[in-house]
């Protein structure tokens, strides 16, 4: 693909355009993609953050079509947010995950909860809205959000994927709210779905989304293996099991690493295998 700019609105293929806003940063990638699904009238997936720049060259791709949707996968402050700006320029309703705000652990200021966010209508899986020649439906993909959705477009067999699977990277999997156990759970859901394409926020369209998502599983899986692997030697904190385990990733992104790795401890514990001795995991008896 070539390069984004942001405002830009890029047609991907007759019923989707995507509009990058300009929020790029370790954990963003080039920034939060914006999809408009339709022609004659438009749903607005994931309208992104509060930027008046990104909502204006919205209003601009959008060419005073009418809009039956706006559309939101989950509300971290880098989807939801311009959701209010959006509804006031254009009327539309928002619609799609149900509101969560609460504290947020992660380590980056884009990824705590859109405390505004009201939508209009709450999508359940396998809800649908349409407008003319297009069809959004609900796909529940809880993980990285208790409250994420995908939503499918049967008229293109495509999927926008939000965050939970991108185009450029693993997402994180951050407690209290990210659940490494759903989060698996939605990949496997995802592998019985016969998508052509995935559009995710962040990062290029996705080709090979089943290829991809048994990829996603597999280094999941992996990457537990190397926590248990660890903790057979003996007990350790989250900390000495990331610089072992992420050997050269930008150290920017060690505190997203720690959340992913305690969100498999708080799975590996549910299950038995692993238990909390103050800061230290070590092996269940």
């Amino acid at each position: 693909m070539s390069e984004q700019l942001s405002g830009v609105a890029e047609q991907l293929e007759p019923l989707v355009v995507r509009v990058l806003a300009p929020n790029p940063s370790p954990f963003t990638n080039t920034g939060t993609q914006t999809h408009l699904v339709g022609t004659t009238d438009l749903a607005v997936i994931d309208p992104g953050p509060d930027d008046p720049g990104h909502v204006a060259a919205l209003v601009r791709a959008i060419a005073g079509r009418p809009v039956a949707a706006i559309v939101i996968t989950h509300t971290h402050r880098d989807h939801s947010p311009a959701s209010r700006a959006l509804k006031a320029a254009t009327g539309a309703p928002i619609i799609g995950c149900a509101a969560l705000a609460l504290e947020d652990l992660g380590p980056r200021a884009d990824a705590s909860f859109d405390a505004d966010y009201l939508p209009d209508r709450v999508l359940a899986d396998g809800e649908s809205i349409s407008g003319q020649g297009w069809t959004l439906t609900a796909v529940a993909t809880p993980g990285h959000t208790s409250n994420h959705l995908a939503f499918a477009l049967p008229e293109a067999n495509a999927l926008f994927t939000g965050d939970h699977v991108m185009g450029w990277s693993t997402t994180i999997v951050s407690p209290p709210d990210g659940d490494m156990a759903a989060y698996m759970a939605s990949l496997d859901k995802l592998m019985q779905r016969e998508d052509r394409i995935y559009y995710p926020a962040h990062g290029n369209p996705i080709e090979h989304p089943r290829r991809l998502v048994r990829g996603m599983m597999g280094h999941r899986r992996q990457r537990e293996g190397q926590i248990l692997r660890l903790l057979r030697e003996r007990s350790r904190p989250v900390p000495a099991m990331v610089e072992l385990m992420y050997v050269g990733i930008d150290p920017r992104l060690f505190p997203a690493a720690e959340r992913s790795v305690l969100a498999h401890l708080i799975d590996l514990r549910d299950r038995g295998a692993v238990v909390l001795n103050g800061d230290d995991w070590e092996m269940a008896a």
